[in-house]
């Protein structure tokens, strides 16, 4: 995988270079052309400062290879049993649900992907989520999709380690009134075999908590 991605990286550096060739030989013409009709300028242009190669190649090498963050994706591989309750209004009476998680690792261990099955008020459910960590931003990524809609959840936070937990934030869309307001997930790492999701949705500008995971790992 490491010899891909260096040769993916080099091939980039010569694609860079050669589009690098083209617009100097481009802007060498420009230059010619206009000293045959005007004055000769009388400041020298600044030269472009070169690419190091070398910095370039490490920095892509770094940021397309599965760290400690992504180890700790990995530790969620499996089958997870998910206990859930909804509350769809503030201070609502509580709606069980359940469903089982299957969660693995793609892409050469870089992305995190979970397949959630079971019913919601008697319904059947599908979901689809995926975490990244972007080694560059240093931030956890999460998406989510299922069959009760037709729009996707994604929100951005980082770990903290005190508190075994990450806290996303993001933007949903409210299918009733066609407008996106704010959420809250804190994602909380347990035990080595219990997860809990906690949802924060924000309704006439106040947050409650709309929803809460357990998961259990088989």
């Amino acid at each position: 995988m490491k010899n891909v991605t260096t040769t993916l990286v080099l091939f980039m550096l010569c694609f860079i270079s050669c589009k690098k060739e083209v617009k100097t030989e481009t802007e060498t013409t420009k230059v010619s052309d206009s000293i045959k009709t005007e004055e000769p300028m009388a400041e020298e242009s600044v030269a472009e400062k070169p690419v190091d190669s070398a910095a370039y190649v490490k920095a892509w090498q770094d940021y397309a290879t599965p760290g400690n963050p992504h180890k700790l994706l990995a530790d969620e591989v499996g089958t997870w049993n998910c206990e859930m309750t909804f509350w769809y209004e503030p201070n609502a009476k509580p709606e069980k649900a359940s469903s089982v998680a299957n969660i693995k690792m793609i892409l050469g261990g870089r992305y995190q992907e979970a397949n959630y099955v079971g019913k919601i008020m008697g319904a059947p459910f599908e979901g689809k989520s995926t975490v990244a960590f972007n080694n560059a931003t240093k931030e956890y990524t999460t998406t989510f999709i299922d069959n009760m809609g037709t729009g996707m959840m994604i929100g951005v936070g980082k770990y903290n380690e005190s508190s075994k937990s990450v806290e996303y934030k993001g933007e949903v869309v409210d299918p009733v009134t066609g407008k996106k307001a704010a959420y809250r997930e804190v994602y909380t790492i347990v035990d080595a075999s219990t997860r809990k999701m906690e949802m924060f949705d924000t309704k006439d500008g106040t947050e409650y908590k709309s929803m809460e995971i357990v998961m259990k790992k088989k």
